[in-house]
Order: structure tokens, then sequence, then C-alpha cells
């Protein structure tokens, strides 16, 4: 058993379409939840890593069923119930040119007032690991207050941070994005990014840097190490000036929303318990490749059904490049 990782951010309700098609087409919706935090702390759990989600929800029934599900998955959850303000809501669509849409009901949520006093004393300090994304700070003011305490209490204690760009054009600004990312990222021990992302932190054009240049960059802004992950084309990383590739997992692509997040949990979940680089990014690219063979952001198979087989018309190695935010 590994220490305890503490992760903090918003969840929301997540209504997605059972047939493919736009909302306004479709007759039924199905319920869960989604949040990148939470579905990290899910698929850390699952892994045997004990984890602490901390968000804030609304006092509705769509805060009761994210407080039910991420604390049912066996997360520790710390949800502080806000009477004002609503619980956010995302819808997913499967559109019929094979993308996967997602948009979001979160201006004014209770999950975007999280602040700093929402933090339990201690929690950050006897962590093993802070894991925090770059939707929190493009949230609000609040929220971002929030990550950057959380990351000063992690730094004066020793707790290592990891930090997963997870970048929302909707939510902030490219420039004000950069200046946000690059200071997380100076202050972290590794961080995770696509490729996009990680050019939008770096200041470079759409088809400047190779994949080796972007995680060599990337990882000199942190403490040398950083994962870019590359959809279709798999991962890279750079881990103490080393260079990683690994392929994309070959798997029947269903929804690849979620894919991320699964494989920054397996990334953590490999590290924490010992495992070597190589072996951490086989880990999580498998998971992100489980993560899109089901609809659904965290209710991932069992990985021995990366072994089922499959016939080559079931493959697909685009583990999470076909979303639309």
């Amino acid at each position: 058993m590994t220490g305890r990782v503490v992760t903090l951010g918003e969840t929301m309700l997540l209504l997605t379409g059972r047939d493919v098609g736009a909302v306004p087409d479709l007759e039924h919706m199905r319920v869960d939840t989604g949040g990148a935090e939470s579905n990290v702390a899910i698929g850390l759990v699952r892994a045997g890593v004990p984890t602490t989600w901390v968000g804030r929800v609304g006092t509705d029934p769509a805060g009761d069923r994210v407080t039910r599900d991420v604390r049912g998955e066996g997360v520790d959850v710390v949800a502080v119930p806000d009477p004002d303000r609503s619980t956010g809501i995302m819808m997913k669509e499967r559109l019929t040119d094979g993308r996967t849409r997602v948009t979001y009901h979160r201006r004014g949520s209770a999950g975007a007032a999280l602040r700093a006093t929402d933090l339990p004393t201690s929690l950050v300090e006897q962590a093993a690991l802070l894991h925090v994304t770059g939707i929190t700070l493009a949230l609000s003011d609040d929220a971002r207050a929030a990550v950057e305490a959380a990351i000063d209490r992690a730094d004066t204690a020793g707790v290592p941070v990891s930090f997963d760009v997870n970048h929302r054009p909707k939510l902030i600004d490219a420039d004000t994005a950069r200046e946000r990312y690059r200071a997380a990222a100076s202050r972290a021990a590794i961080v995770f990014a696509g490729d996009d992302e990680a050019r939008l932190v770096l200041g470079l054009a759409d088809d400047e840097g190779d994949d080796e240049t972007l995680a060599h960059e990337l990882a000199a802004l942190a403490g040398g190490r950083a994962v870019v992950k590359l959809g279709s084309r798999g991962a890279v990383a750079s881990i103490d000036g080393r260079f990683l590739r690994r392929v994309a997992t070959p798997v029947r692509v269903v929804d690849p929303v979620g894919a991320g997040d699964a494989f920054v949990a397996g990334w953590l979940a490999a590290s924490l318990s010992g495992a070597s680089p190589d072996e951490a990014l086989d880990r999580a690219a498998d998971a992100g490749a489980l993560a899109c063979t089901v609809e659904s952001d965290w209710r991932c198979p069992d990985p021995a059904a990366l072994h089922a087989p499959t016939s080559p018309s079931d493959v697909d190695h685009a583990v999470h490049d076909r979303v639309d935010r």
C-alpha cells in the first residue's frame, strides 16, 4: 500500500446520450458523474492507492449523486455543501461524424466556488502526493487560489505535486492559461499534457516542436519529469533527461472522454508503487486505452479485457484525441 494522494477540483453531474446524435435529437440520456480530478482519484483507488478528493457541491440532487458515485468507488470524499450554488452539469454527445462533444453548464457553480479554506487542516501535509489540474486553475479566482494554497502547503511539507495541464479553452484564454500553467508546472515534480497543451505551455506554434523536444522542454519547467499524451500515437516522456516512447494500446474505441485521466492515474499508481518509468508508461497507456472501451468517464473494465481477442475492424488506436470540448 502506498501513501495517500490528495486532489481537488470540480465534479459534475454527467448526462450522456444513449444514441448517436446531438442533444436536440435524443430521446434519452444516461445519468452519471464526471470530473477530471475525481476520475483520477477513482483510478488510483482501483489501483490500490488511497485517495482523497476535495470539492464543492450544491445541496441538490445532482450534488447528492456526485458525492454518492465518487464515495461509492472507495474515494475519501470531502464534499463541501454549498446552499447558494448549484452543482455543475456536463452533457456528452456522440455525433454522427464520430466526434464526442462535451458541453458544460458550470458558470457560477458550486464546484467553481472551491476555496482554500475547503482543504482540511493537515490533509495535504500528510499526503504522499498532491494532484492538481489546469481546469481548477481556470474555473474562478477562488478555485485558482485554492490550488495555489494547496501547492504552497505541499511545498512547505515536502509533498511532491503532480500537475495535469488539462486545458479547457472555453474557460480561459491562451495567454492567461500559459502564465498559470507555467507557474504550476515550475512547482511540480511531474507534468502531464497533450501535445497541443505542451505547445501552449511552451509558447510554441501548432507545427513547432517534435515529440522529444516537447517532452524535454516541458520537463525542464518541472522537476525534470514530464509526460506528453499523443492520442492515437501513444505517449512520450522525459524522465530525468531520459526519453521514453510508448505506442497506443489498440482497442475498440467507444468513448474517449476520461482516457487522459485514466492515463494519469495509471502512471501515478505505478510510480507510487515503485515501478520504473517504463513500467509506469506501459500501465498508463493501458489504463487510458481501457477507459476508451466504455461509455463512462470512469467505469473502466478489468485490465484483463485488454487481452481479449478482437477482429481488425474492432481495433482503433485513437485513445483520447476525438473530443470536442
